[in-house]
């Protein structure tokens, strides 16, 4: 059985399209990736995978409709989300296990999260990173079925990041089916099986990161910056393509063992080369080439050199029968 179905669903905000006939769907212990910038539906679609947002359309979790299923299946990380400042780490993860008849041990979460030596530091005195953290383990308390989060790593360090996706990797390993929202491209490319490119609501494209890479991301690049003036630099003798992009040099295609071969035809033919810097083409390419704009820190979207980043629109939740 398919862990989400998401057919052909639509969701606006007055004039404001959320989310344009977006489908998809999710197999039981995969990772999936929904990544694109502030703005283009990452939140409203988790919102109507768990059920707190109304939407058109249809989405079934296991087969169910969100609001109907079982919530101990369910594991959801909202990217705002605010507990009681004056509870601990340790009080904060009792409480939300206490909403459920069969639910893992604080300490065992707050292990697994890397908190466990902050456990009864008081929620207001963490850092931003460890809040996050305990945040995460909240959804991860009932030890649910399915986990929908969105920016789950969101202000942590990076040592921190690294706990949690190994933890993430782990859960998937033993059947947690997980879906996560990211602005992060190292992140989806890390940790997802799949992943969705979200762009003004769309979903423009679906698949492996190595498979959208291979088919839109481009070819590798050798940045070259070199003393010489780039108007005599001639790079005519090379067997390689090559530009000047930026005020540097740079030759496309070139995989790693061939960089010296490149370095020293550049050298032969006078050029002075100062510093090298060679990149692979990235999940960040593949939204650029599909949508026309970039993600920039943050999450913002970068269209034509200007920065602008408009939150998704933050609707009215309805209640949800047995949630709390």
């Amino acid at each position: 059985m398919t862990a989400i179905a998401i057919d052909d669903v639509r969701r606006t905000y007055g004039d404001t399209v959320a989310l344009d006939a977006v489908s998809l769907s999710v197999d039981p212990g995969e990772i999936f990736g929904l990544v694109g910038p502030n703005g283009a539906g990452k939140t409203t679609l988790a919102r109507a995978i768990t059920g707190t947002t109304d939407y058109d359309g249809t989405v079934a979790l296991f087969g169910e409709q969100p609001r109907a299923i079982d919530r101990s299946r369910l594991g959801s990380l909202p990217q705002s989300f605010s507990p009681h400042e004056r509870l601990t780490a340790r009080e904060l993860l009792e409480y939300y296990a206490g909403l459920y008849d069969d639910a893992l041990t604080p300490g065992r979460v707050l292990d697994d999260v890397g908190l466990i030596d902050s456990a009864d530091t008081y929620y207001e005195n963490l850092s931003g990173g460890q809040q996050r953290r305990v945040c995460v383990g909240s959804a991860l308390v009932n030890d649910p079925d399915l986990l929908v989060l969105d920016e789950p790593t969101t202000g942590i360090d990076p040592a921190g990041r690294r706990q949690l996706w190994d933890l993430l990797e782990g859960l998937a390993a033993d059947g947690t089916t997980i879906f996560l929202t990211t602005h992060d491209m190292h992140e989806a490319e890390r940790l997802a099986n799949r992943v969705g490119l979200l762009a003004d609501g769309e979903l423009v494209a679906v698949d492996t990161p190595r498979a959208l890479i291979d088919a839109h991301g481009g070819e590798s690049r050798l940045t070259v910056e070199t003393a010489s003036p780039l108007a005599e630099v001639d790079a005519s003798g090379l067997d390689y393509r090559a530009a000047i992009v930026d005020n540097d040099l740079r030759v496309f295609d070139v995989a790693p063992t061939e960089i010296g071969t490149v370095v020293d035809s550049l050298t032969d033919a006078g050029v002075q080369v100062e510093s090298l810097s060679w990149a692979e083409p990235t999940l960040e390419d593949v939204y650029l080439e599909l949508t026309g704009t970039a993600v920039g820190r943050g999450g913002q979207r970068l269209d034509d050199g200007a920065a602008s980043a408009a939150e998704e629109p933050n609707a009215p939740t309805p209640p949800t029968e047995g949630s709390s």
